[in-house]
């Protein structure tokens, strides 16, 4: 594998890390407008895809049945901090299903922030499912179940009817055969797939832009991009970078980030999709790169292009918060894509 280095870790000035990656960037006929490093390569694109996942959710009818609301369907969509908000988002919906957290099958962990893992033990508890950071696609996954008619216990098993719909839906909006493709488990139990980097960007020009879609999914699609991006605290949260992304750029861009390094995008101005893995699986340098692409794409105003600096080259601090580092964009490597045009 040929991939370049997009980011480094400075430290006194010299670098002490590299991290390499691949981005694709492709609209949405397919076309492969630009890219860096190994654009095609088969890559597990984990949470990255969650907005995929939640498409049969949206054009099955089960989110009209169930009187989900779009800051709900963010939740679908969502990988979050575990946050009040959050965790009480999963619990209504579970409820509108007529549901409980004991339906959950996504295991519990302990909130991304400590001062929400503070507020537990202030309380002599402990985290359960709706704390999971995947806890808002998995009570989707059970609406659905409900609304199909089908058992909702196995959910997340490969040949469970909701898991089947949501290969199908993926495999149509990325022009794949997933059933050709790796097969792994993902950390919240459900089967994730491997496609190619290019594949992945595809899809997210198509859920970008609903070019290419049949009217049906195309609404869904819509629907699902405008309540992540009109809710992006429901996406993650609190000091994540979807969320700020989202905010600061108003509509004009769809983030979300998968575990290991994946990052995908959405650009509807541009007519762009984007999906970029870096290669040793950290998400500060993932982070740091999907910033760069976004900056060297997008034409940005002063409060976009300030929302976005601290992304694009954050600093590092010890526990005294002093200054002893920076990550910072390879310049040079994200060059080839100003000026990139859908």
């Amino acid at each position: 594998m040929d991939n370049p280095v997009l980011v480094e870790l400075l430290r006194g000035g010299a670098v002490e890390s590299r991290h390499r990656g691949a981005v694709s960037i492709v609209d949405a006929t397919g076309r492969k407008v630009a890219g860096l490093g190994e654009t095609d390569w088969p890559v597990f694109p984990r949470s990255a895809v969650k907005a995929l996942q939640a498409l049969p959710l949206v054009e099955s009818g089960a989110a009209e049945a169930l009187d989900l609301d779009d800051a709900e369907l963010a939740l679908a969509c969502a990988s979050h901090n575990g946050e009040e908000r959050h965790v009480s988002g999963a619990r209504v919906m579970l409820m509108k299903a007529g549901l409980d957290e004991n339906a959950l099958e996504c295991g519990s962990h302990w909130p991304k922030r400590m001062e929400d893992v503070a507020v537990l033990h202030r309380a002599d508890a402990h985290p359960c499912p709706l704390h999971n950071n995947c806890s808002g696609k998995h009570a989707g996954f059970l609406g659905l179940a409900r609304t199909l008619g089908v058992p909702t216990r196995g959910y997340v098993e490969p040949d469970h009817p909701v898991q089947i719909e949501v290969r199908v839906a993926m495999e149509e909006m990325a022009g794949v055969r997933l059933a050709e493709m790796a097969r792994g488990t993902d950390g919240c139990s459900i089967p994730t797939y491997a496609m190619p980097l290019s594949a992945l960007a595809f899809a997210f020009a198509r859920f970008g832009t609903g070019e290419g879609l049949a009217p049906l999914r195309a609404e869904a699609a819509e629907r699902l991009f405008n309540a992540c991006v009109d809710n992006p605290f429901m996406v993650a949260g609190s000091e994540r970078f979807c969320t700020d992304v989202m905010r600061s750029f108003r509509g004009r861009v769809f983030v979300k980030t998968g575990a290991e390094g994946v990052f995908t995008c959405s650009i509807p101005e541009k007519g762009l999709g984007i999906a970029l893995k870096c290669e040793d699986g950290a998400t500060r340098a993932a982070e740091t790169m999907m910033a760069a692409v976004i900056d060297a794409l997008i034409d940005k105003d002063e409060d976009e292009a300030m929302a976005l600096a601290p992304w694009f080259a954050p600093q590092l601090t010890n526990w005294t918060s002093r200054h002893v580092g920076d990550i910072r964009a390879v310049a040079d490597a994200f060059a080839p894509l100003r000026g990139v045009a859908g």
